[in-house]
C-alpha cells in the first residue's frame, strides 16, 4: 500500500452478497467515516457464488440498515473475482465456508494472509477457531436473524477500525510520514462529545454502498 496514490481497501464476502456481506460493508462504511477515515478507506463486498449477482440487498437486511439509517439501495450484488485477493489488503469472510473457499482458491501465500474471519477482531472470540467464529446465514431465517447479524459484525466494527488504522498508520511511517496519523474512533468522539454513535439522521451514517465499477488498484 502507497499512502500517498492509494487507499486501504477491504472487502466482506458471504455467499450471495445480499445478507450479511453488505450489512458488514455498510457498517463498516459508516464506522471509518465516524473515525474520520472516509478519505483513506474503501469497503466494499462480495459473495462467493453467482446465485444472487445482479439483485439488490435481502429487503430484511435492508430494513435492519435502515433503523440505523444506514441507506443500501444503491447495493447490487457480485460474486468475487480473482483479482480481488490482490487488490485488498484485507478480505474478510462472514461464514467458516466463506474463509475455506477464500483459503483454497488463494493465489499465494500474501493472499493467504489477507484473509481473516469477520469476527476474528471480535475481543470475545479473538483468540479461537475459525470454527467458532462464523455468522449463520440469515436468509433462511427471520428478522431476529438479521438482528443477530448486526450485533455479530458490530463487536467486530472496532477491532477492524482499529487494525486498519494502525496499518494506515505505519504505511505513512514507511512513506515518511507524509500522510496525517488517522485518529482512533475513541478518541474522535471524545473530541466531538460523543460516547456512542451518532443519533438518527447523523451524515455519518447515510452511508451509501461504494459503487461496485469504482475499482482503484493498489499500488
Amino acid at each position: 500500500m502507497n499512502s500517498t496514490t492509494s487507499p486501504y481497501r477491504l472487502i466482506a464476502v458471504c455467499t450471495g452478497n445480499i445478507c450479511r456481506s453488505p450489512m458488514a460493508e455498510l457498517m463498516l462504511s459508516a464506522a471509518f467515516a465516524e473515525a474520520g477515515l472516509g478519505d483513506l478507506v474503501i469497503v466494499d463486498s462480495a459473495g462467493t457464488t453467482a446465485y444472487e449477482a445482479g439483485r439488490p440487498i435481502d429487503p430484511r437486511a435492508a430494513r435492519k440498515l435502515t433503523t440505523h439509517n444506514l441507506l443500501s439501495d444503491r447495493h447490487v450484488a457480485r460474486e468475487w473475482r480473482s483479482e480481488w485477493y490482490t487488490e485488498r489488503h484485507l478480505i474478510l469472510a462472514l461464514d467458516v465456508d466463506h474463509y475455506g473457499w477464500l483459503r483454497a482458491s488463494a493465489p499465494d501465500d500474501q493472499a493467504l494472509s489477507r484473509i481473516r474471519m469477520l469476527r476474528s477482531f471480535d475481543p470475545a472470540l479473538a483468540d479461537g477457531d475459525p470454527l467458532e467464529q462464523g455468522i449463520e446465514d440469515p436468509w433462511y431465517g427471520g428478522h431476529a436473524d438479521f438482528e443477530a447479524v448486526w450485533d455479530q459484525v458490530q463487536a467486530a466494527v472496532p477491532g477492524i477500525v482499529r487494525y486498519v488504522q494502525d496499518a494506515i498508520a505505519q504505511d505513512a511511517i514507511a512513506n515518511g510520514g507524509n500522510q496525517a496519523a488517522p485518529v482512533r474512533i475513541d478518541e474522535h468522539r471524545a473530541r466531538n462529545g460523543k460516547r456512542h454513535s451518532p443519533a438518527g439522521g447523523s451524515p455519518l451514517h447515510n452511508v451509501q454502498v461504494q459503487d461496485s465499477q469504482q475499482v482503484r488498484s493498489i499500488s
